[in-house]
């Protein structure tokens, strides 16, 4: 009797201690959270920089995420990537980390507007796809985006940066290895309590109408965007931390060059989008022919003691943008058919932080040289196709030109540099040679003279073009719509239609040009570095199905279920055996 009381004791005790363990497993299963990322590219590990975000949060952040509802199967998959990626977010800081999936066609709280309608108010640009819905086709726009809202603040995240509204493996694969450098950048930016100060620089003939609408209207939200006339500013005043130079058509004066060398001695940022020819499309509406020649701007011994030079000469490439030109038909109805036009390359990024952005359209653009100097890193940010070439000045430019095929034989030049980032200590262009006066000029105005900067980051790009707009005809009463910066007025209503001339269209993405030249430049590298992330794309080897489908087959259902019966019959013949006495 004894020895059975104990082993019921026994039994209960091993029972609860049992349950005790189960529960202390689960306690701590639900409190700590880790995983462990096997991936080989590190798919679900956040970096460094985006951790230090999340712990210094002083307010919640409330995520929604416009993809919610039925979606072509690449999308489908970028939502599911976008969940699992604010889950790691979630599971940092999830008391200040809130997200939630919205239909843009649902209604806001409180009033009767969807919300489409103020994700378009915020700049965000919907993709018009035409999907299959049960056999019936419908028209569905998605906008792939996330509003972020933190401290009052609210600021859009692009999850499709594909430069196309046509879904590719590649540009999904692309969007999500950008996924945590959106969401970083975001939360780094509504984070700030001041914006970053660019000043657009006139005084030199650079364009201040409705050309520069797409760039004032892309910068005038995320920065502190000014206008600075550097002829009546005795200096570039703090509180700019990048000069902005877009295509200037009159020479520099010495003082304006002093100005502008002690604004980057003393750490100050210089972006510069030059034409250092005169070349203008609208010299070709009078005349079929042009030439183009320098515009002596004054600036070729300052880049030169920077690092580069920007020639003189016209870049082409058989990889280019499309105008109209009359094949045919008489005076009064003329035949006008699109052709490309050599003198409109369609550059490729080329940095590591480009991967995925679309290609950049220039006009009459310049290439550009390094110079050897002294702690000076070189890194081409655009260039040319495999097939491309430069002509040198005097270059004589002619609509008779496209009468004739061009020979390929002419256009063997690859990757002509177009736009260069230079970083390291420059050197002053007035190193031993600034005189007593403009050194007391300076001081007067609380500028001490500098020779040499502290490390620091200049960009310069061959071509003012490329942040220009240009304008189609808008609603009936006559007003024009300006265009996004780089997109061809001749071509982009044709695709916007989505007609068959949409097929041979290169949609472009200056805009994300500009923006990744601003991150190189004043946003945190740690944050910039994000953008190196890849996703390796794993594809099923599509011969190889087919060759081993049989093999395949007859693993994954064939040699289950023959090891269950192999297990269920030795089971059986171990059970005879065993009460077989």
């Amino acid at each position: 009797m004894k020895n059975l009381v104990n082993k019921i004791f026994a039994s209960k005790f091993w029972w609860l201690l049992l349950l005790v363990i189960l529960f202390a497993f689960n306690y701590f299963a639900s409190t700590f959270h880790a995983r462990f990322d096997l991936t080989k590219e590190k798919r679900y590990t956040l970096s460094k920089a985006t951790k230090d975000l999340l712990k210094n949060l002083d307010e919640e952040v409330e995520i929604d995420v416009f993809l919610k509802g039925e979606f072509p199967a690449g999308f489908k998959k970028l939502a599911n990537s976008t969940a699992e990626f604010l889950g790691l977010l979630k599971d940092r800081n999830s008391s200040k980390i809130h997200f939630r999936f919205i239909s843009p066609q649902d209604e806001m709280e409180g009033t009767t507007k969807i919300y489409a309608d103020s994700l378009i108010s915020l700049g965000a640009v919907p993709i018009n796809l035409t999907v299959q819905k049960k056999a019936s086709e419908s028209s569905n726009i998605i906008f792939p985006v996330a509003l972020l809202t933190y401290k009052g603040k609210q600021t859009l995240v692009n999850l499709y940066p594909g430069a196309s509204g046509r879904i590719s493996q590649d540009e999904i694969n692309s969007a999500e290895a950008l996924m945590e450098f959106q969401f970083a950048k975001a939360l780094d930016k509504l984070s700030k309590d001041k914006k970053t100060g660019i000043a657009y620089s006139i005084g030199n003939g650079e364009p201040v109408d409705g050309r520069t609408y797409d760039l004032v209207q892309t910068l005038g939200e995320d920065y502190d965007f000014k206008i600075l006339d550097i002829n009546a500013q005795p200096r570039i005043p703090d509180g700019v931390d990048v000069l902005l130079i877009v295509k200037p058509t009159t020479t520099f004066s010495e003082d304006e060059k002093v100005k502008i060398d002690q604004f980057v001695m003393h750490g100050g940022k210089l972006l510069c989008f030059i034409d250092n020819l005169i070349a203008e499309q609208d010299s070709l509406s009078m005349k079929p022919e042009t030439i183009a020649f320098d515009r002596n701007l004054n600036l070729t011994d300052l880049f030169f003691r920077y690092g580069c030079r920007i020639n003189t000469d016209l870049v082409m490439d058989l990889q280019c943008d499309l105008i109209p030109f009359v094949v045919g038909g008489t005076m009064d109805n003329p035949q006008m058919e699109f052709l490309h036009w050599n003198y409109f390359p369609i550059l490729s990024p080329v940095n590591s932080n480009g991967k995925s952005m679309g290609y950049v359209a220039s006009r009459f653009a310049n290439s550009i040289d390094t110079i050897q100097v002294e702690g000076i890193k070189k890194q081409p940010l655009l260039v040319t196709s495999p097939n491309s070439r430069v002509i040198s000045t005097p270059a004589l430019i002619s609509l008779n030109e496209n009468k004739n095929v061009p020979e390929d034989e002419n256009f063997k030049k690859n990757a002509i540099p177009v736009a260069m980032m230079l970083e390291g200590k420059f050197t002053s262009l007035y190193r031993n040679r600034i005189s007593k006066a403009q050194q007391d000029s300076l001081a007067s105005y609380g500028l001490i003279y500098k020779p040499n900067s502290i490390e620091n980051k200049i960009i310069v790009v061959g071509d003012g073009d490329i942040l220009l707009n240009d304008f189609i005809p808008g609603n009936e009463n006559g007003q024009p719509e300006p265009l996004p910066m780089g997109w061809n007025k001749y071509t982009y209503t044709e695709y916007r239609k989505q007609s068959d001339f949409g097929k041979y269209f290169i949609p472009v993405a200056n805009r994300d040009f500009l923006q990744n030249c601003l991150d190189e430049l004043v946003n945190n590298p740690d944050i910039t570095e994000t953008k190196n992330k890849d996703i390796i794309l794993r594809l099923i080897d599509s011969k190889k199905v087919k060759e081993q489908k049989t093999t395949w087959q007859f693993i994954n259902i064939v040699i289950p279920v023959m090891l269950v019966l192999l297990f269920g019959w030795i089971y059986q013949q171990v059970r005879k055996r065993k009460y077989a006495a």
